[in-house]
This record gives structure tokens, sequence and C-alpha cells, in this order.
């Protein structure tokens, strides 16, 4: 799930801060190193991108705010542009403001676009117009960021030599940074492609910098569960580094790290623990001992799939020791591993500890220590709702999941993260039958990740099936119809026609259509459906008898008549409904609809 699956960045990092970059172009398009990875809200690697502010600023009065619109003849100065970029840099570095700045950065764009030779490209244009993109991303106004960033890609000539290459790159980066704050994942990727394309024609595919790139656009396929394209790029970006790092270096250990983290949603389950022990053994032979715990969680989290659970407490109880003793009793870390072990005592069924530790983890939430951000207690409280919601107590699950909807509905960059929330909360609305209000959630959660260009992950898919489900209960059967036609279009694509999840749709597609009293389609999906397990399945499987009785019957009765009058909606559904004599004890319970 879009932020679903990443590390989180450290609580004691420093507060963000506006960066905007040198006046001097470097020579070379080199990345900075991310510092974990796969942080929550990565940092571009392009020198010159803003490190955009979580927070809005104070709604400021019309009057206080500069008028860039203002003609200015003394635009046509050619020594006025880099005048008013640097005063705009200065603002910012002494704290006057953002709006000061702002009116700086638009004077000084518009300036070097006046003074710009006929046919010459100006680097020095491209540059102003990151600073006014990044000032933009600091107010929050990133749709408005968009524009400017699109201006200076266009600029550069990346032909014309490193300088220009370095321009280019650095707002392709930008830009992709973002529409990743605007939750728009597909156009986010694009940019970051075209930017490692110019980097590699620079500097050639082997250069370590091109590896630090490679692996920014593998968290990013990571966040949007695109995990075969991640793969790749993080086999190429450890090629790299273990050319030309130290063995063991940091670099070779959060590459694996983030490898790791691939492996684990592939479900290679031994893959993953063996690239975490092999960073581990980096970390400790660099001195990191808190990173060395939080890898010890990560090798927790695979044991506990694997069911080696007394390795998995041995993991956890190690982690835990050394936050504590580093970071203090409560510190969100210590709050994550309690979370862990929370799930882990769940799982074997030692319900009073896990209570216990989820408490505990609560106390640690209610009161978060100064610099811990909402991300990490949101990512908590959804752990924490998901014990809840095991153990049957769905109104519980949903209070947390209101509360981590809650967190980050006004961070830039969530919307992927709002829509698992959302997509979670309409489930537990199914459960407890609030069908309107779990169709709606559903709803809302299909939008974002739509807007966000993950029409085409298996999620989508899934979420459209839930979806649909609650359509059906709400008697919206063709919405019901079309929305399982989706989810199954996807879902062939994404995992493949024997994959459990599109088996459940073909399912309910079939209901749906007997519903409908399109009795030959409905058919047409159960002789496949059945085919499928025959050949390819086995028909051990309970499923398989169910949809064999279901066929049957479909079968008889399109035999006496094939325009039968479609079925209640009402009989359909409760199989404990009121039958006629006609219908007798031949339907199947619930019409076999799947979640």
């Amino acid at each position: 799930m879009p932020g679903l699956v990443s590390v989180k960045t450290p609580p004691d990092a420093p507060p963000p801060r506006i960066s905007l970059p040198d006046q001097t172009p470097r020579s070379d398009p080199t990345p900075p190193k991310p510092a974990s990875p796969l942080p929550k809200k990565p940092p571009s690697p392009s020198p010159s991108r803003s490190k955009f502010s979580p927070r809005k600023p104070p709604p400021e009065s019309p009057s206080s705010v500069p008028n860039p619109a203002l003609p200015d003849s003394s635009l046509d100065n050619p020594d006025l542009g880099p005048f008013l970029l640097k005063l705009a840099r200065d603002t910012i570095a002494s704290g006057d403001g953002p709006a000061k700045a702002l009116d700086y950065a638009i004077r000084a764009s518009k300036s070097f676009e006046r003074c710009a030779a006929d046919g010459e490209p100006s680097l020095d244009l491209a540059m102003s117009l990151h600073v006014l993109a990044a000032i933009y991303c600091s107010l929050g106004r990133f749709e408005e960021a968009v524009p400017a960033l699109e201006r200076a890609i266009q600029v550069p000539e990346p032909g014309r030599g490193p300088d220009h290459a370095l321009a280019s790159f650095s707002g392709y980066m930008q830009l992709g940074d973002t529409f990743s704050m605007l939750g728009l994942v597909d156009r986010s990727i694009g940019c970051y492609e075209q930017g490692l394309k110019i980097q590699i024609e620079a500097l050639g595919e082997t250069d370590p910098r091109v590896g630090e790139t490679c692996r920014y656009l593998a968290e990013a396929h990571v966040q949007a569960m695109q995990f075969d394209k991640a793969e790749e790029l993080s086999k190429k970006t450890l090629e790299i580094h273990r050319a030309h790092s130290e063995p063991a270096s940091l670099e070779e250990a959060a590459d694996r790290r983030l490898m790791a983290l691939i492996c684990e949603a592939k479900g290679d389950y031994e893959s993953a623990l063996e690239h975490l022990v092999l960073a581990s053994m980096a970390m400790i032979a660099n001195g990191q001992d808190n990173e060395v715990a939080a890898i010890d969680v990560s090798i927790g989290n695979i044991y506990l799939s694997l069911c080696r659970f007394d390795e998995a407490v041995f993991s956890y109880q190690k982690a835990l020791t050394v936050f504590k003793s580093s970071k203090g009793d409560n510190h969100p870390s210590v709050a994550s591993v309690y979370v862990r072990l929370a799930d882990l005592y769940h799982r074997t069924g030692k319900m009073r500890e896990s209570k216990s530790y989820c408490e505990n983890a609560l106390r640690i939430y209610s009161k978060p220590l100064p610099g811990t951000t909402a991300e990490e207690i949101a990512c908590g409280l959804t752990e924490i709702s998901a014990i809840y919601e095991s153990v049957d107590e769905p109104e519980e699950a949903l209070k947390l999941l209101q509360k981590a909807m809650k967190l980050l509905e006004d961070k830039p960059g969530q919307q992927s993260s709002i829509a698992g929330i959302e997509a979670r909360m309409g489930v537990m609305f199914y459960m407890i039958g609030r069908y309107e209000e779990a169709r709606n959630s559903f709803e809302n959660a299909v939008a974002k990740l739509r807007a966000g260009g993950e029409r085409k992950s298996a999620f989508f898919g899934v979420v459209l099936n839930q979806m649909g489900l609650a359509c059906v209960q709400l008697f919206k059967i063709d919405e019901a119809a079309e929305l399982f036609e989706e989810a199954r279009s996807i879902l062939e694509q994404e995992c493949g026609p024997c994959h459990q999840d599109t088996l459940g749709v073909y399912s309910n597609l079939a209901a749906t259509y007997d519903a409908m009293g399109r009795v030959e389609d409905a058919i047409e999906i159960l002789e496949y459906v059945l085919k499928l397990r025959e050949e390819k399945l086995g028909i051990a499987n309970p499923d398989f008898e169910d949809e064999q009785g279901r066929l049957a019957e479909l079968l008889k009765e399109a035999g006496r008549s094939r325009n039968r009058k479609a079925k209640s909606l009402e009989n359909l559904i409760d199989p404990n409904s009121k039958r006629t004599k006609k219908e007798g004890t031949k339907r199947w319970p619930g019409l076999g609809f799947r979640i």
C-alpha cells in the first residue's frame, strides 16, 4: 500500500527548512545520498531541491505580500536578476519570511527571461526558476511550483556540457518531488526516469552517483508497489556500489535494506533475511547501533512471516533494549517495537500480552515526544487497528483509523497513505453492517488512487472489489457489476487469473451477472474458473464443489428458460431470506459473493 511500506524518517532528524540551490553550477549531476534506504518523504537527488515543510504557514493578509505583477521597467537591466536572486536567498537565510523571498524570486526570473540572449539557453533563468519553485513548495503551494519547474526543464540543453546536464537533471528531479507531494505517483516516476536518463548520458552507467539515483527511483517504485521494476533498479544500484565502495560499506547496507524490503513484499522471505543479515553486519562494522536495532526489527518481521516466533521475539527484544537505552522509554521507536510484539503475541494466541503491548504503544503515541512526526504516529495507530480488527473489535479499530487519517489529512504527499486508511475503514464499516459508509470510504479511496496514478496496481483492484461488495449490499447491482469488471481486468493483468484475489472477483462477477439476469455471462465465467481449477489449481479446494454446484444450477435453469426473470437481490444476498417454492433450496448461499 502507497506509503504503507517504507522505512520511517528518523524522528530525531532536524526540522525541514527551505534549501535553495547554489548560484555556481556544479560540474556533475550528483545526487546527495539518502539518509535511509526508503525514507517516508525521500529527499531529492537534485542539488536544487527544496526540503518541503509539512506545516502550513499562517495566512498572511494581502497587504503584507508584495505584488510581483507590478510593472517594472528596470527588469531589463542584466545586473538586476543576479541581485534579486541573491536577495531571495538572503531573505530565506535570514528568516524574514518566504512571501518577500517569493517576490524577489519572481522578479529575478522575469529579469533573467527578458535579458536572455535570443536562441541561447540561460542557466541563470533555470536556477531562478528552481529557487522560485522551492519557495512555492515551502508555502505549500505545490500546484504553482509545477509550471515554474516545467519551464525550467525546457531551458537547459544537456548536450551543451555538464552544467546544462546538471540543470536539466536537477529540474526533472525537483519536478518529480513536487508531483510526489501532490500524490501524482506516475508523473513523479516519469520525471525521475527522465532525470536518470540525463545523468547516465552525462556520467555513464557505472558512476556511483548514478547508483544513488537508481536507488532513489527504486524507492519511488516501491511506494507505487511496482516491485519488479524496483528490484531491477536495486540490483543495479547494489552492483554499482559494490564496484566502487569498500566491502560492508554503508551504501551497500542501505541497498541491501531496500532489497530486503522488496523481497519481503514479493514473498521471498529467505532472500530478504539474507540481505538484512548482511546489512546488519555492515552496520555493526561501522558502529551504527541504532541502525542495527532498526534492522533487527526488520529481521523480526521476516521471522514472524516465516512463523519462527522464538527467533522473532529475540530480534524484537534485542532492538527494544537498544532503543530504550539510546532514545528513552517513551520514544516512538520503542512504541513501534511494542506494536510488532503485540502482533506476534496475537498470532500465537497470547491475547493478554498482545493487549498489554498495544496499550503501551498507545500510551506513547498519545503523548508524543517533541520531534515525533505525524506519519510515525499514524503508521503505529494503523498497525494497532489491524490487531483490534483481528480480535473482532471493529469499533475500536475504526476509532484508531479515524485518528490516523486526521493526522495525515493536511500533510502533503500523503494521498496514497490516506487512501489505504480509507480502504481499511471501508472494510470495518462493511464488517459492522454500515454499508453506505463503507461504500463512501471505498469511493474516496478509489478517487485518491486514481488521481495518484495507482489505477493499475493490485491493491487498487482489491479496493474496487470491496467497493463492489458494498454496492451489492446497497442493491446497486449495476454499479457493482462495473466495479467487479474493472477489478477483474486489473487483477488479471497484475496477479494473473489463478491468483486468489482474481478468483474471488470472478466469483463475485458471476453472482452479479446472475442477479442481473445475464445467465450466459455467469455460466461463461464459472466454466472458466472450473477449468482453471481442474487444469492448474486442482480440485481439492472446497470452493471447487461450490462453484461446480452453482454452475450446474445455472445450466439447468438456462435450459428451461434462457430469458428467465432476474433473481431478487434480497434472496441472492441473504442466504436466510424468504424464498419462493419454485426456488426451494437450490439457490447457493449468498450467491458466492466473496470478500
